[in-house]
């Protein structure tokens, strides 16, 4: 019975809730691959996948935007946030008016504790189960056998990176990547010329939120000498049933790595 959410604020549903709101993109995937998706009635315009997924849902502004109006409007019996992807006072709004559950995840572990989570309360335990076994299984089997030590950028001007308390950092790690600034915090930011200092064999560019492109792969490179490469920034962020896909991906890409 889970009688909290991630902040530790009082949470309970007196039944399985039927209208769901969601606010946070990795999370309104997870509920169409559990089963979930006539249920939501409301979605963030960066809630994209799967395409067409979601036949019921309206959409109620950005993860920092939201609009109140439109989401109370929709009478949900529940809506779900996240603490870092979401505006805290605006969650805290909608908690006079509706159930909210609010999570923090920061590394697979907590990663595979919010799809439990979720599953338990919105009545679809044996399919969250399941996910998670899934996981583990193919967790299990990934070879690891080398190790890149990387810079994985997320912003530019100024470029940001990834500190070593976030998900993005946990989660590559699992499959072999060294982060060069693990030991900074959150999102920091940094230069080129930093970089270079550091030697990373590789440079990361994500694909979100800033939509690094050819264009700029072509000038850090040039400019760093370091090996540069874009990376689908949704497979390495988005906790939630996109984690399944990630030894695939990975084998792939490291096998890219390797071959140039």
């Amino acid at each position: 019975m889970i009688s909290t959410d991630h902040t530790g604020l009082p949470f309970s549903l007196d039944r399985v809730p039927e209208r769901i709101v969601c606010l946070v993109p990795s999370i309104t995937e997870l509920l169409h691959d559990l089963g979930l998706a006539d249920k939501v009635v409301g979605r963030t315009k960066f809630c994209i996948f799967p395409n067409d997924g979601f036949p019921n849902a309206k959409i109620i502004g950005g993860t920092k935007n939201i609009h109140l109006d439109k989401i109370l409007a929709l009478n949900p019996d529940l809506v779900i946030a996240n603490k870092e992807e979401n505006v805290k006072e605006q969650v805290m709004s909608l908690r006079s008016d509706t159930n909210v559950f609010t999570t923090i995840v920061k590394n697979t572990a907590e990663a595979l504790k919010m799809i439990g989570d979720i599953g338990s309360i919105t009545g679809q335990i044996q399919e969250a189960e399941n996910m998670v076994s899934q996981f583990r299984s193919r967790f299990a089997s990934f070879n690891r056998t080398s190790q890149y030590k990387m810079v994985y950028l997320i912003w530019r001007k100024p470029y940001m990176t990834i500190g070593g308390d976030t998900f993005i950092s946990s989660f590559m790690e699992d499959f072999g990547f060294i982060n060069c600034y693990r030991e900074e915090n959150r999102y920091p930011e940094i230069d080129l010329d930093h970089i270079k200092d550091l030697k990373p064999d590789i440079i990361l560019l994500s694909s979100e939120p800033f939509p690094f492109s050819e264009n700029h792969l072509k000038e850090i490179s040039e400019q760093t000498g370091i090996t540069t490469s874009l990376i689908d920034g949704s497979i390495c962020s988005w906790y939630g049933s996109r984690m399944l896909k990630a030894q695939d991906f990975f084998e792939t890409f490291v096998q890219q790595i390797e071959a140039e």
